[in-house]
């Protein structure tokens, strides 16, 4: 019989083995359930086979060549083979001297780390491996507490299971930060040195590495003492790790850090980058276009991109130090260029010191639209302000083509004669009107001044350039010696209403004021469009848009949009050659005479705006079309320093283009059929006597040929 003792120990046994088993239980629960947070916290390691960091996107000229990058982080990626070996062996004797034998993580570093850990009261990040390094940068938080370190570690274990040594050393190469905004050693060999990785010295590539561990710390730039010791303690590892010999050691310890940053490179084309910008990432997103490794292809020559630049600055300057001295501008003899007038009688002068003149310029290709150049200003760090986009500037005489195809379209031909007398304007609150002498009460005795002043500027009477008028004149006359009084006649005659669908088929899209002095360029334009309108002209009357891309792919090579020119028939061929032919006069004759040194068929047309405020230039080649544009962003007038768009503009416009068209064949422009050529009498339009020497060969479309002599 069994003792009231031993009932009790059997029971103490029993309860003894329910409360280790519960323990257990409770103990093998919190370990699932420790183990499911450490687990949940960790990505699939498959996606290490996918994992791409963030990537430069890539941007490039029409010849491929690179000219931009977007990046939030510098990098570069690059295979193991073109790292030099000295790299490699650097980080394996500074980071990992085991990298090779461990699976993933160092026993001892771990316990070390631990200890050190528990004894100082924080965390610190040593004792990592290559393998644990690159688990926290891909995948992990940089928080420095036990729970990622597991995490890290089971991480690390995974990726040595599913890749080998060599592609896990290659993407720590690619994925470490070196500092200076560099990630990967492609990107810090150039952010260091300004050199190719193939172009490191040993030296070199130690000191690179040398920075790993702290990058603001062993900085050459920031701390050139700290940055030598620390890479003469990187080759001195190397040396006893026997990457090195004593003699390499030597050489290499001799040789001086960098002294100061590599120079920052002028970046060309910094308006035509950022427009590209605004186009794109609001299509792919910011995360795409500056972290996936976008290729992106534009028009852009930089090349003539270059040169433009510098010749605006260059002009620009010479044109500031005239004005500030007092002696003006030059305007050459063959500037003839007339002027619309308003109600100012009175220049504003600019207070206390003179404000720069900006400049914008553009060139494209006539037939597809591609954009060649874009300059959007003098500076675009001190204004990035695009003068070639977003500036809305009065185009002046330049506007007056789309009055002489709206004539043509009426069946005028170049020889007719058009009235370039005075003529007076009035308003009747709903309407304008052509004041006739023979019914009107009023008289043109109150024509005194440009404007007679009243609520709408109730009355107007526009003026060629220094008051003279020549009474009829052919309308190519108008056009060559930009009669502002033929320009006006001509609107009132075909409607402004049909000028304004004229100035829409061939491109332009901003507000256009439904006024007589429409004709004389008073609504603003941006330079973009007025060239993409002019290239219509130029290209048989087939509009096509202006464009900046060409094709985007992605980091793979896949394409993920790629540009199709659409062409839309604006005017006849016939029109639009009876017009570049007229245009090609402004040039042989009339107000665009700087750009005849060209030496080539060339069509163009000159601008300035009221009171002198804005110089306009177009120019066109079968190939090639350019417009450019000079004046102040306030809207200030120099007195001292008037310029045209035939004076001021057109020269340098002609400087840059002596460079863009120097590889382009000096071809004209086709003639279509249904074209005729007939000589005539330039001074009465008709049909020149045989004996007559200054008769002109003028064209026609077939069958609109003057008939009398």
């Amino acid at each position: 019989m069994k003792t009231i003792r031993d009932i009790f120990a059997i029971i103490r046994s029993r309860a003894f083995l329910y409360l280790f088993l519960g323990l257990l239980f409770i103990a093998i629960i919190l370990g699932a359930i420790f183990a499911r947070y450490i687990f949940s916290g960790l990505p699939p390691v498959y996606e290490m086979e996918e994992y791409t960091p963030s990537l430069t996107t890539k941007v490039y000229d029409r010849n491929n060549k690179l000219i931009y990058e977007f990046s939030i982080e510098k990098r570069v990626m690059v295979p193991l083979e073109e790292i030099p070996v000295d790299i490699q062996n650097a980080v394996l004797s500074m980071e990992d001297r085991d990298f090779f034998k461990h699976p993933g993580f160092s026993v001892k570093g771990t316990l070390r780390a631990v200890i050190n850990d528990v004894f100082t009261g924080r965390a610190k990040q040593g004792g990592s491996t290559l393998t644990q390094q690159l688990s926290r940068g891909v995948f992990l938080t940089k928080e420095k507490k036990l729970i990622r370190k597991i995490r890290e570690i089971i991480l690390a274990v995974q990726i040595e299971n599913r890749f080998s040594k060599q592609e896990i050393l290659q993407l720590y190469l690619n994925e470490i930060y070196f500092g200076e905004g560099a990630y990967g050693v492609k990107t810090a060999a150039k952010k260091y040195f300004d050199k190719d990785l193939k172009d490191l010295t040993l030296a070199q590539s130690a000191m690179i590495v040398g920075v790993i561990p702290a990058p603001g710390k062993y900085n050459p730039f920031a701390n050139p003492e700290v940055a030598l010791a620390r890479r003469s303690l990187v080759l001195k590892v190397m040396k006893e790790q026997g990457y090195i010999t004593e003699a390499e050691f030597d050489k290499a310890n001799q040789e001086p850090l960098p002294a100061k940053r590599p120079a920052q490179k002028n970046v060309t084309g910094l308006y035509f980058i950022e427009y590209v910008r605004k186009i794109l990432e609001p299509k792919y997103g910011m995360e795409i276009l500056w972290k996936a490794g976008l290729n992106i292809y534009t028009t852009i020559d930089i090349d003539q991109q270059a040169v433009a630049e510098d010749i605006i600055n260059k002009k620009l300057s010479e044109y500031d130090a005239k004005i500030a001295k007092g002696l003006g501008i030059e305007i050459p003899e063959f500037s003839d260029e007339d002027t619309a007038n308003d109600e100012d009688s009175e220049a504003q002068q600019p207070v206390g010191n003179y404000p720069k003149l900006q400049a914008s310029f553009m060139a494209r290709d006539v037939k597809t639209g591609a954009v060649r150049v874009m300059v959007g200003g003098r500076d675009y760090e001190e204004s990035r302000f695009n003068r070639a986009t977003q500036a809305k500037r009065q185009p002046g005489s330049s506007f007056k083509p789309y009055v002489w195809m709206a004539a043509l379209q009426k069946n005028y031909t170049p020889a007719t004669l058009v009235k370039d007398l005075p003529t007076m304007f009035y308003f009747d609150g709903r309407n304008w009107h052509t004041f006739n002498e023979d019914d009107d009460q009023y008289s043109l005795d109150l024509a005194s001044q440009s404007f007679v002043s009243g609520k709408n500027f109730a009355v107007w009477v526009p003026q060629n350039m220094g008051g003279k008028s020549s009474g009829w004149v052919t309308m190519r006359a108008g056009l060559e010696k930009s009669k502002n009084l033929v320009a006006v006649n001509l609107i009132d005659a075909v409607g402004i209403g049909e000028v304004i669908r004229v100035a829409r088929k061939a491109g332009v899209k901003s507000p256009l004021a439904p006024v007589p002095a429409l004709a004389l360029g008073v609504s603003a334009l941006t330079l973009d469009e007025q060239l993409e309108g002019m290239s219509t002209f130029a290209n048989n009357g087939i509009h096509v848009q202006n464009y900046y891309i060409d094709k985007v792919t992605d980091a793979n090579g896949r394409i993920l949009e790629q540009h199709t020119t659409t062409e839309e028939e604006a005017f006849s061929p016939q029109n639009s050659f009876l017009l570049i032919n007229m245009m090609k006069g402004v040039v042989q004759r009339g107000t665009g005479g700087a750009a005849r040194r060209l030496d080539r068929p060339l069509a163009a047309k000159t601008g300035t705006s009221q009171n002198h405020r804005d110089a306009w230039f177009v120019g066109m080649t079968p190939q090639t079309a350019a417009a450019a544009w000079m004046g102040y962003d306030d809207d200030t007038f120099q007195k001292q320093g008037t310029w045209t768009g035939g004076g001021s503009v057109a020269p340098w416009w002609t400087d840059i283009m002596e460079k863009i068209l120097a590889k382009e064949p000096k071809t004209d422009f086709t003639v279509p059929d249904g074209i005729s050529y007939v000589f005539i009498d330039p001074n009465t339009g008709k049909l020149a006597q045989p004996t007559d020497r200054d008769k002109f060969l003028e064209a026609f479309k077939k069958g609109t040929e003057p008939k009398s002599f």
